[in-house]
């Protein structure tokens, strides 16, 4: 078996190879493309950020059967090729958390202790050690934003400093954190009680520009951010502007939305700034970390054909996904319906899969990676997505039965978040996905395009009101469909449009009395 490497690797790591009698193809000064001789002969390629595998080069390689990034980041696969063509994609989500971690508290002690002004002062001849008071981590309080692995690493190295913490993240169940170390609360308490902030959440239409010129101006005058997340969290002009105003008291970014930095970028001329360059994972630690994580993953596939981290297979034989894609993209949309409509953090999860639906641990893991999707800080996929559900505190129930139901083959999904909500969908003859049980209303409902889900109080007029704001708007329904729930005297609608509406248009629905709530999913198969 034969291994290209083109990017630099630890020999921890290349050591995992020899030692398992796997050739180690060093390509490291080749120029890579479709016409790399090696190619075709190759079993598992290794690459970091320097490489990039595209449709071109992957359809060639006659004999890959998997692709390894030391690294988290996979911009640089074709994933959609490698999956066409057979080939397993792997990353090493976790190995850099520690350092991570640890670039945070480096941060967070420079900006309390005023290291770098301290540094430059002296670079520069003078000594001006008046000017550089720096002020104790103890008693302070350190605001967390995002609570996974990284957010409560920092946690407990910052506990040791005797600070108090407060941490906000709306998909984390309270009871799994230790009340004693940690205090919840909603993110304007946060930002309003924090000495220093600190973000670890990912990046997503949600949290872009999370922190605004207006966010900014809620936080203490002396109150410092720190950002080894993601850039585009903080937005860089205002924060730009809110530092040359004094509006806070200094800043840390390891991210950037643009990387490297541009010349023109405001920050560079911001004061009470500390900027690195994307040092978060940048450690000797975490560089062999990940080599020999992404070795022993390469090896353990070529060998024993075992799956971790792999980003584009769930199961270990990829095989038994052939006949179940139809049910496999209903359990994708039954997570992505859920995801947009629970609320606040989810506390259980049951799946339970009707008829000749036995292959219950792919569909599974469908609806859990589409659910979990942007809750968390990693990248969700099939093999890390029942281990997040459990570090969340969710509880799962994952069920098959042979029992009888209204249809030949049923998936029932219920998620307990703020309310207990439960969807059912099945595949019909013709391998379309359809919502067969919405919150306990009856209908069916091709799950493809902008859907409009609606709730409202079952009374005349109601249907006319929404149709009228909508056709006001120029808005084309293409579909109407209602249900009605007796008991209740609630009607649910699900409303299939031309377009998507935007923030404004949901709130004039929502404003009309009747509705009780509105919600806009697109789904595209």
């Amino acid at each position: 078996m034969k291994v290209i490497v083109s990017d630099p690797i630890s020999d921890d790591g290349l050591n995992i190879f020899y030692e398992n009698n796997i050739d180690v193809i060093d390509a490291t000064d080749s120029i890579i493309d479709e016409n790399y001789k090696h190619i075709s002969t190759a079993n598992g390629w290794i690459i970091r950020s320097g490489t990039t595998l595209d449709a071109n080069i992957i359809k060639k390689a006659d004999n890959l059967s998997v692709i390894g990034r030391a690294g988290v980041g996979i911009d640089n696969i074709d994933i959609a090729a490698a999956t066409r063509k057979g080939v397993v994609v792997m990353n090493t989500p976790d190995a850099n958390t520690i350092s991570a971690a640890e670039h945070t508290m480096a941060l967070l002690l420079s900006l309390s202790r005023n290291v770098s002004y301290g540094h430059q002062s002296i670079l520069s001849g003078n000594w001006g050690r008046h000017k550089f008071i720096g002020s104790e981590l103890r008693a302070k309080t350190l605001g967390i934003i995002g609570l996974g692995k990284i957010g409560r690493g920092v946690m407990q190295r910052a506990l040791g400093f005797n600070m108090k913490i407060i941490g906000f993240d709306p998909f984390i169940k309270e009871d799994i954190l230790r009340s004693d170390e940690i205090e919840l609360c909603d993110l304007n308490e946060l930002v309003e009680q924090s000495d220093f902030i600190t973000l670890h959440i990912p990046l997503t239409n949600d949290t872009k520009n999370l922190f605004d010129y207006k966010m900014l101006c809620k936080m203490k005058k002396e109150a410092r951010i720190i950002n080894v997340a993601r850039g585009g969290i903080i937005n860089e002009f205002d924060l730009a502007k809110a530092l040359q105003e004094g509006k806070i008291g200094g800043a840390a970014l390891d991210v950037f939305e643009n990387e490297p930095v541009e010349s023109i970028n405001p920050l560079l001329k911001a004061p009470n700034l500390i900027l690195t360059p994307h040092l978060g994972g940048s450690t000797k630690e975490a560089k062999a970390g990940v080599s020999t994580a992404i070795c022993n993953q390469i090896k353990n596939f070529l060998i024993n054909e075992d799956l971790e981290n792999a980003v584009n297979f769930p199961l270990q034989d990829s095989s038994d996904l052939k006949g179940i894609s139809s049910f496999l993209d209903l359990a994708d949309n039954l997570g992505l319906i859920h995801r947009n409509i629970a609320e606040g953090p989810i506390r259980s999860v049951d799946i339970n899969c009707y008829g000749a639906l036995d292959q219950i641990k792919p569909i599974s893991l469908s609806f859990l990676r589409s659910l979990l999707q942007n809750r968390v800080p990693e990248r969700v996929n099939f093999i890390n997505a029942e281990t997040i559900a459990k570090e969340l505190g969710i509880e799962l129930s994952i069920n098959y039965s042979t029992l009888d139901s209204n249809y030949s083959n049923l998936i029932s999904t219920r998620v307990v978040a703020k309310d207990d909500i439960i969807f059912e969908g099945s595949v019909f003859n013709n391998n379309l996905p359809r919502l067969v049980n919405l919150m306990g209303y009856e209908m069916e409902v091709n799950l493809n395009g902008t859907l409009l889900f609606i709730q409202n109080e079952d009374v005349p007029g109601v249907v006319g009101k929404v149709g009228t704001i909508l056709g006001q708007n120029g808005i084309n329904i293409g579909a109407y469909l209602l249900s009605q729930h007796s008991k209740e005297k609630l009607a649910f609608a699900v409303i299939r449009l031309d377009n998507t509406i935007d923030d404004e248009l949901i709130s004039k629905l929502q404003n009309v009395s009747e509705v009780k709530f509105v919600n806009q999913i697109e789904i595209s198969l």
